[in-house]
């Protein structure tokens, strides 16, 4: 029952990961990281097909072994915060008080994806050449 509940999990995070290539406000990471971990413990087969993936699967093994999310990932991700605030706010014109707590959240998470490393800091210790 668990190995199923997180196969369909992670297939459905997989579904929304690849909308997400496609729609400009959908974000596609996080999805292709949540399906990864869910097909971990489901599918190793799955998890394997999804690291191996030429797009998907650098930036999912980037931020399991560094915490690292690329340059170009942070700038499509920041202008797509800002893209959904200012939609958020010039279509539904919310009281002051939604529109800051909905830019409060937004600068946290901004803030969050622009101070993760950007890629590894270097090699691991046993890969470092002798000095």
């Amino acid at each position: 029952m668990r190995r199923t509940t997180f196969k369909v999990l992670g297939t459905g995070f997989a579904g929304i990961g690849i909308a997400g290539a496609f729609l400009p406000i959908l974000p596609s990471t996080i999805f292709f990281i949540l399906a990864a971990a869910c097909f971990a413990r489901s599918s190793p087969e799955l998890e394997k097909r999804l690291l191996n993936h030429p797009v998907f699967g650098p930036p999912v093994i980037a931020w399991r072994e560094h915490g690292a999310i690329p340059v170009k990932i942070k700038i499509v991700a920041f202008a797509g915060m800002v893209f959904g605030y200012a939609v958020f706010y010039l279509t539904l014109r919310p009281d002051l008080w939604l529109a800051l707590l909905v830019a409060v959240f937004m600068t946290g998470s901004a803030i969050f994806v622009l101070s993760r490393p950007s890629g590894p800091k270097g090699p691991p210790l046993d890969e470092r050449p002798n000095t």
